[in-house]
């Protein structure tokens, strides 16, 4: 089983290796972000990409050598580029005539590549993309956020406790739409107010979820609604809660 001489020894592990911790960087940024393909599609992509180059590479050797046998090594990679578009297509959908899941799915892609490159020994080559990757997702819309023409518009969700019957709500969406921020979605739940008793109309807190978008600064407006009478807790991106 061990035998560096037809693709199995330390050299195409590692390759598989650099392969599993390229994607899995790229899969850690696209968690931070709570996208749907997140910390185990991405590492799972690369790593599977690169396994793919190993058998193309290797694989065949024990009968590449008879005479009437005529192998393209490059099929199988061609094949990968091909059959990842389907798990990106899966990552794609249209709301509202807005698409969502471009960037998702083009990353998927990309950390296929990735692996792929790793998997045929271009560690260089994956390592300089993950870093380009790295810059465009993070600096591009640092870049872009004045620029009102391209700059990206990005959903948040947010969810808000607040106490009923005291007009809440609306300066909530006014203070959304003050920011420059779209309501795309918004999900109102009654909670328990103690452990004791049900949430009744004039006892319990209202859960609400809001789904905003737009470019304008999240986390100042978080703060502006934190700050309403009213307001029990608010959690949003990269918080675990503000009370």
């Amino acid at each position: 089983m061990w035998n560096p001489g037809t693709g199995q020894g330390l050299r195409q592990l590692a390759e598989l290796g650099l392969a599993l911790v390229l994607s899995t960087v790229i899969g850690l940024e696209r968690a931070f972000q709570q996208k749907s393909a997140g910390l185990r599609t991405h590492a799972l992509v690369g790593l599977g990409a690169a396994l793919f180059m190993e058998v193309s590479q290797h694989g065949f050797d024990n009968v590449l050598g008879l005479s009437h046998v005529d192998l393209d090594p490059s099929r199988v990679a061609a094949q990968v580029v091909s059959g990842i578009g389907f798990i990106g297509g899966g990552l794609i959908f249209v709301r509202r005539d807005i698409v969502r899941g471009l960037t998702t799915a083009a990353t998927v892609w990309l950390t296929a590549a990735v692996g792929m490159a790793c998997g045929g020994g271009l560690w260089l080559l994956a390592a300089a993309v993950t870093a380009a990757y790295l810059l465009i997702v993070r600096g591009y819309p640092l870049l872009t956020r004045g620029i009102p023409a391209i700059s990206t518009v990005e959903e948040t969700d947010l969810r808000l406790s607040y106490l009923p019957r005291r007009g809440v709500l609306p300066r909530v969406l006014e203070r959304c739409t003050a920011a420059g921020f779209l309501v795309v979605n918004v999900r109102i739940d009654r909670t328990e107010r103690d452990a004791g008793g049900e949430a009744g109309p004039a006892t319990g807190n209202t859960m609400v979820d809001l789904s905003i978008e737009g470019t304008g600064d999240v986390y100042r407006l978080m703060a502006e609604l934190a700050e309403l009478d009213g307001v029990v807790s608010l959690s949003g991106p990269e918080t675990e809660g503000t009370d």
